[in-house]
């Protein structure tokens, strides 16, 4: 395993006084994708956003060495922290080329690969991302961290409630970013995680409680049952109430 690019150790998070994140350590290699796995509730995107210091934190968080836990949010982000966010938060009002020129940070030096990888946004660059269809918004969503150049990525569902050509769609996306800079996924998606993930960390009760390489958890059903509720037959599974491709413009 290559040197961590994130160690995150005793890390402790809470919103409006109740504890989310309690006492949680592990550490993100310097290449691949690792999965934040859980089952609903445990607390994932808590410990993303406590990484990040977007909820009230304690304990170290290191980016490649350095202490970034006493950091504001905007300083982690300049260290080359991007964040793909749970539920997209694009900006509805605006069109595709005002949410990525938001999202840049100096000369973005991402914006080509950005336009190999989603060649359907450059087409729709002078759109209202509000009219956008879901898969497209959550394209919006990792375009506007990946038009920065990385060193981690911290990427929060990026597959809920798309329909499953979408979800392949997404995955695509996501491995050819992890190609060039790690990932840390929350997905509850079985299917995506064994196609993209090298190593899982996995949480109940907002600690964790396994740590190890992806093949071995997803290969063990007792321990995907006991941890994430869940089966994992190898298949895709459908997606319940996929938003449309295209929304009406």
């Amino acid at each position: 395993m290559s040197e961590p690019v994130l160690t995150v150790s005793h890390l402790f998070g809470r919103i409006g006084g109740q504890q989310v994140v309690e006492d949680v350590s592990f550490e993100v290699p310097g290449t691949g994708v690792t999965a934040l796995l859980g089952r609903n509730g445990v607390g994932k995107t808590s410990t993303i956003k406590s990484v990040l210091g977007l909820i009230d934190r304690s304990g170290e968080v290191r980016l490649a060495g350095e202490r970034i836990d006493r950091m504001p949010t905007h300083r982690i982000v300049q260290r080359g922290v991007g964040y793909v966010p749970e539920d997209r938060e694009v900006f509805g009002g605006l069109t595709v080329a005002e949410n990525l020129r938001l999202a840049e940070r100096g000369d973005a030096p991402g914006r080509e690969f950005v336009a190999r990888l989603f060649p359907d946004l450059v087409a729709r660059l002078a759109q209202r991302a509000g009219t956008l269809s879901g898969g497209q918004q959550q394209m919006v969503s990792l375009a506007r961290a990946l038009v920065n150049e990385n060193r981690l990525l911290l990427v929060d569902e990026p597959t809920k409630g798309l329909a499953p050509k979408i979800v392949d769609e997404v995955a695509d996306a996501l491995a050819a970013a992890a190609a060039a800079v790690p990932i840390l996924l929350v997905e509850q998606n079985l299917h995506v995680i064994r196609r993209l993930a090298e190593r899982v960390v996995v949480l109940s009760g907002g600690r964790v409680v396994h740590t190890g390489p992806a093949a071995g958890f997803l290969d063990d059903e007792e321990l995907v049952q006991r941890h994430l509720g869940v089966h994992d037959d190898h298949a895709e599974p459908a997606a319940s109430a996929p938003e449309p491709e295209e929304a009406p413009r």
